[in-house]
């Protein structure tokens, strides 16, 4: 169906896509920026996947934009051409369903944007991150924005203006990883990570991830008023339901496909 990345559901409700130029570093092209995003909407809709599961082919996760695309245009068509690049980064945060990005090798740039703007981030101990596009006389002020939201201003700042690789120890000290594994694990435990998530009510799942981004930047009362609402909402489901009566009679509860 695409030609750069490839597309698997399997029968754990787990939707993988996998970016898939290995030889380029998995380097965003806008052929492949618009299979992305479209391979995550199809995911979206998807009744048979609870659980998005973004990863790559090859020895890096995604080395950034491929800069063979990068001449010959004027200000509009850069500024359009560098928001169709980012567009995926943006479309994960509007989506119900969690995205767990697998990280095996470096994600730079564009690609860290990637795995940062994932809601979950599993990586191998040999990953390298870094927001690199600086060191080329570029910047990352479209990456720096998910990036900044796990790090705080002043080290997204510093990592933003010296372009320095962060080993995946000092990512998960920082907070923009949730797991480090050993590299021949990788493949194993994130699936079974990705698995472990999709046991859980979808509908309740979906409820707080879109309610987490949607209260990101209200004020702090207003936070708390817009989930109890998102609370109030989940109570009235047929999942919340059979989760409450399944907990009672000490069974595993059965949810509804969504």
């Amino acid at each position: 169906m695409y030609e750069t990345v490839l597309t698997e559901i399997t029968r754990t409700y787990v939707g993988i896509i996998t970016l898939n130029r290995p030889e380029q570093l998995n380097t965003f092209t806008s052929q492949m920026a618009g299979e992305l995003q479209s391979a995550l909407l199809d995911m979206e809709t998807e009744k048979m996947v609870r659980v998005i599961l973004l990863k790559s082919s090859g020895r890096a996760f995604c080395a950034g934009i491929d800069v063979n695309e990068l001449s010959g245009k004027s200000a509009n068509q850069y500024r359009e051409w560098i928001e169709w690049m980012e567009t995926p980064l943006v479309t994960i945060s509007t989506m119900k369903k969690p995205v767990i990005a697998q990280l095996q090798g470096v994600a730079t740039a564009n690609g860290m944007g990637l795995a940062a703007a994932a809601d979950l981030v599993i990586v191998s101990e040999r990953v390298k991150m870094g927001l690199t596009a600086i060191n080329v006389g570029l910047n990352c002020v479209g990456p720096i924005l998910p990036v900044a939201r796990c790090v705080g201003r002043k080290k997204a700042l510093e990592l933003l203006l010296y372009g320095n690789l962060l080993k995946a120890s000092e990512a998960l000290e920082l907070g923009l990883i949730n797991r480090v594994v050993g590299h021949e694990e990788l493949d194993e435990t994130a699936l079974s990570w990705a698995e472990d998530l999709a046991q859980r009510s979808p509908i309740a799942v979906q409820i707080a991830k879109s309610a987490f981004y949607q209260s990101e930047d209200m004020d702090y009362q207003k936070q708390f008023q817009y989930m109890n609402e998102a609370f109030a909402r989940l109570c009235t489901t047929e999942d919340a339901k059979e989760g409450v009566a399944a907990f009672l009679a000490k069974r595993n509860p059965t949810w509804k496909l969504k």
